[in-house]
């Protein structure tokens, strides 16, 4: 990401443009300026977040982390993010808005663009590491730039096993080697500025799950049928 979007995120004035719609937490499009550089992102404040039997308040936090993880990895497909703690409606994320054509998601992608292929795996594989409970077809992206985004990741890296994705079309497929090697070091460490927005069960489970993958070598399938978000898109 660009020095200019790190700088908007962390340093811009935040103004409140509208509510997306159809989120389950409150999620707002804001403006970011600094002076007469401006650009768009997401914010997810924790005052917005709807109560969960299975995940403590702070989901914003997780939103951070998911990005760490992805930059750690070398695999840079989540927007830029960061938590601010003097945004209009307190504390919570700030994600990079990816200006992309919606009508576009995993679905449309997989079936009409399958040079997106090995990005969508690398995605799976990502999902499984980080235990997505909510990769749902509408939270993959491709924008104009022509890059695959991954958004949407507060529902991640729970202790318990909650893994619920639609990206299930490469179960079984080797894991490329180059991949095996990115996500090797997670197995005995996990990077501290992620390992500081989780908890200590979080980091260890996460790292069972790297193990268990390293000895696998294939990209996980569901055999239940049910690990499925709803609604899909």
């Amino acid at each position: 990401m660009s020095a200019r979007e790190l700088m908007l995120l962390s340093e811009g004035s935040i103004e409140l443009l509208g509510l997306i719609p159809r989120s389950s937490n409150q999620t707002f499009l804001v403006q970011v300026s600094c002076g007469e550089d401006k650009g768009y992102a997401v914010y997810k404040p924790e005052a917005g977040e709807r109560p969960l039997s299975d995940f403590e308040p702070g989901l914003y936090k997780r939103e951070r982390a998911a990005y760490l993880l992805s930059e750690s990895l070398g695999w840079g497909f989540v927007p830029q993010t960061v938590i601010r703690e003097d945004a209009p409606l307190g504390v919570g994320s700030l994600q990079w808005f990816v200006e992309c054509d919606f009508q576009e998601h995993y679905f449309t992608l997989f079936e009409d663009a399958p040079e997106t292929h090995r990005e969508l795996a690398r995605i799976a594989l990502f999902d499984y590491v980080a235990n997505n409970t909510d990769r749902k077809s509408g939270h993959v992206l491709r924008g104009d730039d022509g890059r695959i985004w991954g958004i949407d990741h507060g529902l991640c890296f729970s202790a318990s096993f909650k893994l619920r994705t639609v990206i299930w079309d490469f179960a079984g497929e080797p894991i490329p080697e180059a991949l095996l090697k990115d996500i090797a070091p997670l197995a005995e460490a996990v990077p501290p500025a992620v390992a500081k927005l989780l908890d200590d069960d979080e980091i260890t489970a996460m790292q069972h799950r790297v193990q268990r993958l390293l000895r696998a070598r294939v990209l996980p399938a569901d055999r239940t049928g049910m690990r499925y978000p709803w609604p899909l898109v």
